[in-house]
């Protein structure tokens, strides 16, 4: 006889039982997997899911590490968001061997595992390199432009006031207002989507825009993109993000991107060496400021979840060293203070991070870091959080702790 949960709960009541715990966990249906399924939009519930089983994976789809142990890690842990996959910072001469290599290597990632979503970076960087791609006619064709038979051209990206035109030494910031910069922008994130690309980070975005300042320039090449990918994408759809400083970009209540993302922005505590904590307030940290608004998806919000990351932008002149400025962490960037600490702090750390951010700020979710260059190690240039084995002899070996944190989840 099959009787109902909360009928049996009034007999036993009645017939002066009075702990109920165990039944009520015994009655409870087993929790049930989480929901990645999306076509053309994506619900919150699973967009968190996404990123909530995000990790750094930088370059793994253009050559860097081992591809089969890094496959063989995400599957391990559960990851289901790849960030950075593809981390294209200048060098733009590869750009078309890398589409290729990129293509291949995402097909072996999703025929393993077809929910997983790789994502590709669209920096706020372009070099002179850009000069030996050549537009292609549909690229023009989708900005309503004439065809031309040419390559693109540097200067037409970068602001034509100067500005930041060497802001990263050999490359300038791109001006998105430009013809030329939304050419370059579509025909990067349509290849991207043809390789099985289904995100996007676009970076430092507030680099960019200063000639767009009602983002007018910015919805235009966001929407274009987002119709190509509703043709072409595996899912018929791309998550877009970016670092944003300023909270994010809404236009008439609309919000740009479909995740905020930023630095984790770790403040360090002079009283105790090496140590580190996140707080809200301290410098640009995006805890409790990221915009809500109407999502690309159609539905609303009054935060738009965002993930923070351990970035990776160098070190000091005095790497080690408290009091640097308020971006260096003991004058590391984060991901190379992080992968200088010992093991047990580390994996403590990452435990803390992900606590203090769901208690924090539920709209925030950490990323969780996989692969990522350092800067200033003297033993090593990369971190790996794989174990240490004969495919990654430098492995930190905290493919453990990532796969625990995730298997716990968030405290209800």
């Amino acid at each position: 006889m099959n009787i109902p949960a909360r009928l049996l709960m009034l007999i036993l009541c009645l017939t002066g039982f009075s702990d109920f715990a165990p039944l009520r966990k015994m009655s409870n249906p087993a929790a049930s997997p989480p929901d990645y399924t999306f076509n053309k939009k994506i619900s919150r519930e699973v967009l968190e899911n996404y990123l909530e089983r995000s990790i750094t994976m930088q370059r793994m789809l253009t050559g860097e590490g081992n591809f089969d142990d890094n496959l063989r890690m995400i599957r391990h842990i559960g990851a289901k968001f790849i960030g950075r996959a593809v981390c294209q910072w200048g060098g733009e001469a590869d750009l078309l061997k890398n589409f290729a290599l990129e293509k291949e290597l995402a097909a072996r990632v999703h025929q393993a595992d077809p929910d997983i979503i790789l994502q590709a970076c669209i920096f706020e960087i372009a070099t002179r390199q850009i000069e030996q791609v050549k537009v292609p006619a549909w690229a023009f064709k989708a900005l309503g432009q004439p065809v031309e038979d040419r390559n693109f051209r540097y200067d037409s990206i970068l602001y034509a006031d100067g500005r930041m035109s060497h802001q990263w030494g050999e490359g300038g910031v791109p001006d998105v207002s430009r013809r030329e910069t939304k050419l370059l922008f579509y025909f990067l994130a349509a290849s991207y989507i043809d390789a099985g690309i289904e995100g996007i980070h676009f970076g430092q975005v507030e680099l960019m825009n200063k000639n767009d300042k009602d983002l007018g320039h910015y919805a235009q090449v966001l929407s274009l993109i987002r119709s190509y990918a509703s043709k072409h994408a595996r899912r018929k759809m791309i998550i877009c993000d970016a670092h944003v400083p300023g909270g994010g970009f809404v236009r008439d209540g609309r919000l740009l991107m479909d995740v905020h993302a930023f630095p984790l922005r770790i403040m360090e505590t002079p009283e105790k060496p090496e140590e580190a904590i996140l707080k809200v307030g301290y410098t640009d940290a995006l805890y409790g400021r990221s915009k809500g608004g109407i999502t690309p998806s159609g539905w609303k919000c009054g935060s738009l979840p965002y993930l923070v990351e351990l970035d990776n932008y160098g070190h000091s002149r005095q790497p080690g060293q408290p009091n640097m400025g308020p971006f260096w962490v003991w004058g590391y960037d984060e991901i190379s203070w992080f992968a200088k600490q010992p093991k047990q702090y580390r994996q403590d750390w990452l435990h803390y991070a992900y606590d203090w951010l769901a208690k924090t700020d539920p709209n925030g979710h950490l990323e969780m870091p996989g692969s990522r260059q350092t800067s200033g190690l003297t033993d090593r240039r990369w971190y790996d959080c794989n174990d240490q084995s004969t495919a990654v002899p430098n492995g930190y070996g905290d493919e453990e702790t990532i796969r625990a944190i995730w298997a716990k989840g968030r405290a209800e």
